[in-house]
């Protein structure tokens, strides 16, 4: 099928004017990194004010699972 009539660069920059990103809502967490809202802080593990993931813990198994990989080979 033809295209018909051609679209001009207004009606065409009228459309995409729609098409922009939002920037990400960022809060603080006591520390002052940023976080995404509604999100455990990465850097702390904490939401809140509340400790809701021991990080020593998941960064302990993270390297035992490395060096379990590497000694593997």
């Amino acid at each position: 099928m033809v295209v018909r009539m051609r679209h001009t660069r207004s009606h065409t920059r009228n459309r995409r004017s729609h098409h922009a990103l939002a920037k990400p809502a960022l809060s603080k967490d006591e520390s002052g990194n940023p976080h995404l809202r509604h999100r455990m802080s990465a850097t702390t593990g904490s939401y809140r004010g509340r400790k809701v993931v021991d990080l020593t813990v998941k960064l302990e198994k993270r390297a035992a699972k490395a060096s379990a990989a590497v000694n593997a080979r």
